[in-house]
């Protein structure tokens, strides 16, 4: 029984390391998700607006930029294209939106995380 004095000590520093750094890790991958979903419904309502009748690709990438910048900040909305294509064989315009995947914290892989959104164009015909 005495070879086991001191081991509850080791132990408990173990278990909590342990359940620390799980904790952790389940925050970032929260975090990440997060971002992930805030840039792709910003893309998503980014390329709704630019299919207006009225409005234009640049409007529809710069609501994205605003969007973005708004909600998470301006290191995410760097790369931010909107095009014309087609999107299940009807005309529709894409936003592409290019961020960074934080990894730890609010650093991480620079081009990460690439997501894209599709709306289908308006017209007035």
């Amino acid at each position: 029984m005495r070879d086991e004095a001191g081991s509850v000590v080791a132990e408990f520093v173990m278990v909590v390391s342990l359940l620390t750094f799980l904790t952790l890790m389940v925050m970032q991958l929260a975090l990440a998700l997060h971002i992930r979903n805030t840039v792709l419904d910003a893309a998503a309502e980014g390329a709704r607006y630019a299919t207006l009748a009225d409005s234009s690709l640049s409007a529809g990438a710069e609501r994205t930029r605003d969007l973005i910048t708004t909600a998470i900040g301006a290191s995410y909305a760097t790369d931010v294209v909107a095009q014309f294509g087609v999107s299940a064989g009807f005309p529709s315009v894409e936003v592409r939106v290019i961020a960074p995947l934080p990894l730890m914290g609010l650093l991480g892989a620079p081009r990460g995380l690439e997501v894209v959104a599709h709306a289908a164009v308006e017209s007035l015909e």
